[in-house]
């Protein structure tokens, strides 16, 4: 995600915080100095958001273990102002399972607030006026979780019980049409707690944000199921170029710049002597290297070496998240028998041949 740094990695995931995340603390900073507590109040008021977010992304890796289960890789968690978003590399196939996974994350929270009560000696009373009168940090930390808990799971997708939703409804009705009926109401529960916020004079920017957040991306992976259940059944070799210049490790840059010009593709693969893939210049990595280098820099100075491939074979929606997952625009596709690159699959072919099928189906 963009304006985000990794904070570090834990089992194989990224963890990431926004740059926006630092304004909710210097918010929070300034509401607990206008308190009339001072710096004491400023850290304080810091201090607790951290805890909270610290419990965010336990809440997190509790969707993160739950997905590796199933088999299902987590490259990143990105901390927000409005919460934590852990990227899965694919969502669950079946119902039951994204049922798991989406449970697993308000569980956590829910474990963290049974913790707190049983270690320390807290009774759980639902007590909002805590939050305003300063009271006892490890209390007002229970009391958040099981806030947490009950937000979460609002059945407005693609919140956590907006998931649960849509799990309950893949048991009865096809993935598509589940997603489709989740995301409805997860839009009409955002749009009806924004109006009904903006109406009442209360409105909090903070869960304005989130309502929005909501809408939009309900729509979006609600497009984006509808776009996978059309590829339902195609290959790589269905959507990959294979009308594709290559370009050989001693070529000069003026020579990609000329294949560049002259036609619509992008990125080049490098081949060897023999066909074999060495690696691949970008666009982007083309016009770094020429204001670097100049053109007359041999292609294999430069070249992207490739740690990701797909074969031909390989089922096209699973290859879309091998895709989603890459930092390259442009992946190779290699032929297992030969190790020859026979294609290129990339954004572009992929929503072209998706208008064709929209086209055809419309027909």
């Amino acid at each position: 995600m963009k304006w985000s740094f990794k904070l570090g990695t834990v089992a194989g995931t990224e963890v990431r915080v926004h740059v926006t995340f630092f304004i909710l603390l210097a918010f929070v900073a300034l509401q607990g100095m206008s308190g009339g507590q001072g710096t004491a109040g400023a850290l304080d008021a810091v201090l607790f958001v951290t805890a909270a977010f610290v419990c965010v992304l336990l809440h997190e890796f509790g969707h993160v273990t739950a997905a590796r289960g199933f088999g299902i890789r987590t490259p990143d968690i990105t901390l927000l102002p409005i919460g934590g978003v852990a990227r899965l590399e694919r969502m669950p196939e079946k119902p039951a399972q994204e049922l798991v996974v989406a449970l697993c994350g308000p569980l956590v929270n829910v474990v963290i607030a049974a913790g707190l009560s049983l270690f320390l000696g807290l009774g759980i009373a639902w007590n909002p006026e805590l939050f305003e009168a300063g009271g006892h940090f490890w209390e007002k930390l229970m009391i958040w979780n099981l806030m947490m808990v009950a937000f979460n799971l609002v059945p407005a997708f693609p919140m956590d019980g907006g998931r649960v939703l849509r799990a309950l409804l893949g048991l009865v009705v096809d993935y598509e049409r589940a997603t489709r009926w989740a995301a409805a109401l997860g839009q009409t529960i955002a749009v009806t707690a924004g109006l009904l916020m903006l109406l009442s004079g209360q409105a909090s920017p903070v869960l304005l944000l989130i309502a929005f957040f909501v809408f939009m991306a309900a729509g979006q992976e609600a497009a984006m199921v509808s776009q996978r259940q059309m590829f339902h059944g195609l290959r790589v070799q269905d959507a990959m170029i294979t009308d594709f210049r290559a370009v050989a490790p001693d070529a000069l840059l003026r020579d990609v710049v000329a294949l560049l010009l002259s036609g619509t593709q992008h990125d080049f693969p490098v081949l060897g002597p023999h066909g074999d893939l060495l690696g691949i210049i970008t666009r982007q990595r083309l016009v770094g290297a020429l204001s670097e280098h100049g053109p007359v820099h041999p292609v294999g100075g430069v070249l992207e070496p490739l740690d990701v491939q797909v074969p031909p074979r390989m089922d096209l929606v699973e290859a879309l998240g091998v895709l989603d997952a890459a930092t390259r625009p442009t992946l190779p596709v290699i032929d297992p028998l030969t190790g020859r690159c026979i294609g290129l699959l990339n954004a572009e072919n992929v929503g072209e041949l998706l208008m064709v099928r929209t086209a055809l189906k419309r027909a």
